[in-house]
């Protein structure tokens, strides 16, 4: 986090020289921001925050030599005090998720106007975050999906001895097998599957095998 009177130094990693030179253009004018850098790739990227440790790097994903989601990762490992804006023209939630994985605390979309890029840059380097409008709906969506309370299975009821008649049925034993596997008698067995097979709404063995693959008791090829 950079001292309340010191602009705050930042880095721009960007592989288009004529956006590269664009952006410098338009946050030199502003006495509150020092581009201390500019990298066309991302190794260089991660090598010039080591030189210059910025409190911001401006970065670009699609950046040649290293990308920008593992230079983002690499910065966020060796340089904690170095805050990564991701600047991209990919607003979608494959490019989304894995950067904010790695560890970037903003995300703007390219097209956004010059008040949006500063304003991302003065909240990261306050150790805020910040996000496009577009990009803050992806990271809400995936929140509530997250938090949304999972629908339960027919499965979540099956004992613990259940779930091992269960995988034994589904690996072909028969009832006399279980008994003998599991030390039991073949009437406790038989009232185990029973039970099994009216918690899973199934009438059969292969039903019971069914079940047992879609919840990762046994394998398919098994």
């Amino acid at each position: 986090m950079t001292a309340s009177n010191a602009p705050i130094r930042v880095i721009l990693a960007e592989d288009h020289t004529i956006v590269r030179e664009g952006l410098r253009a338009l946050l030199s004018v502003r006495d509150d921001i020092d581009v201390v850098a500019e990298v066309g790739n991302g190794r260089a990227a991660v090598e010039a925050v080591g030189v210059h440790r910025p409190d911001v790097i401006v970065m670009d994903l699609g950046m040649p030599e290293l990308n920008g989601v593992d230079a983002t990762r690499l910065v966020r490992e060796r340089f904690k005090d170095t805050q990564v804006l991701i600047l991209s023209m990919h607003s979608s939630e494959e490019y989304v998720r894995p950067a904010i994985r790695a560890g970037a605390n903003g995300y703007l979309v390219k097209g956004s106007g010059l008040s949006d890029l500063v304003s991302a840059i003065v909240a990261l380097a306050k150790g805020e975050a910040f996000f496009s409008p577009a990009i803050a709906k992806i990271l809400l969506q995936e929140s509530r999906r997250a938090a949304a309370p999972k629908k339960s299975e027919p499965s979540d009821g099956l004992t613990n001895r259940e779930r091992q008649v269960l995988t034994l049925v589904a690996e072909g034993k028969s009832s006399p097998d279980i008994a003998q596997l599991l030390s039991l008698s073949v009437k406790t067995v038989e009232g185990h599957r029973s039970r099994i097979m009216t918690k899973l709404e199934t009438h059969n063995v292969a039903g019971m095998v069914r079940h047992a693959i879609r919840i990762g008791l046994v394998s398919a090829d098994e």
